[in-house]
């Protein structure tokens, strides 16, 4: 049985104990938030500590896999690390993660930040893996996906706006990035109205980053508990094949989207960085 398979059996026994009613939904988003445990309905629940010595830690399910991912990230890139030291041509393990390196190298950093490139790469190839092993550990059967979180998709988002900052103040100095951010050719009396909107596009570009990865890693669970509440709610296992197959489906997409996701966060992070650092283009 493979991990589709065993997800879909572990929601669809967890919803025989959960679902209340044709009309309660509450059980979904029980599921996709946090919150002080790890779940492995519907055999148990391990409820975390949220005190150690007297201190309040407040641990979840999101932060334990928020440590996971950065573990693996740790344990993986220190690995490829040493193994350029004793050859520079990659072999197996380390030629598969310099795919995505290069990757997000040349067709992500290098054409939409282009010079100095360099400075933010290490940056948005953290950002790239951390959303990706994130993305992917929400799709393993017990698991949690942190990207659901708008606290973590926010704060991710408030670090590219902090390197937006960081590259356009730094290439264009404080007054000249200021003064870049109203368009040439501006009519006087038009500037105070240009100045408040471009004030305001800075603050719109990293929300529209949180919301964009928020929404999108939510609704794919949502809509697999969904179909397979279709089974229970139409109180007929004849609806079963359909729901099931159709979860799978989703499921499926859900694979695409963790990869696309990560790609269109790191991408639109180097775009706005970019257009901060080459205000003239």
């Amino acid at each position: 049985m493979d991990n589709s398979e065993v997800i879909i059996n572990s929601v669809a026994a967890d919803t025989i104990n959960t679902i209340k009613s044709e009309n309660d939904s509450g059980w979904i988003l029980e599921h996709v938030m946090d919150g002080n445990y790890l779940d492995f309905s519907p055999f148990l629940k391990v409820y975390l500590p949220t005190e150690i010595f007297g201190l309040d830690i407040s641990i979840t399910r999101h932060v334990v896999f928020m440590w996971l991912a950065s573990i693996l990230m740790f344990i993986i890139f220190v690995s490829v690390a040493r193994s350029y030291k004793k050859s520079l041509v990659p072999r197996g393990f380390t030629n598969f993660w310099e795919v995505f390196i290069l990757f997000v190298r040349d067709e992500i950093a290098k054409p939409t930040i282009g010079k100095g490139y360099e400075t933010f790469l290490p940056y948005l190839l953290t950002a790239f893996f951390f959303i990706l092993f994130g993305n992917f550990l929400g799709l393993i059967p017990f698991s949690a996906t942190f990207t659901s979180n708008i606290s973590v998709t926010a704060t991710l988002a408030t670090l590219t706006f902090i390197m937006i900052q960081i590259g356009g103040i730094k290439n264009n100095g404080l007054i000249g990035y200021l003064k870049g951010l109203v368009p040439h050719g501006v009519p006087i009396f038009l500037l105070p109205i240009m100045a408040i909107v471009e004030i305001l596009g800075l603050f719109t570009k990293p929300f529209a980053l949180a919301i964009r990865l928020f929404a999108n890693m939510t609704a794919g669970h949502i809509v697999i508990y969904a179909l397979i509440s279709l089974i229970f709610v139409m109180k007929s296992y004849l609806v079963s094949p359909v729901s099931i197959g159709m979860a799978l489906f989703i499921y499926g997409l859900e694979v695409l989207v963790a990869l696309l996701q990560a790609y269109i966060f790191t991408m639109l992070s180097a775009l706005f960085i970019g257009m901060a650092v080459h205000q003239e283009h």
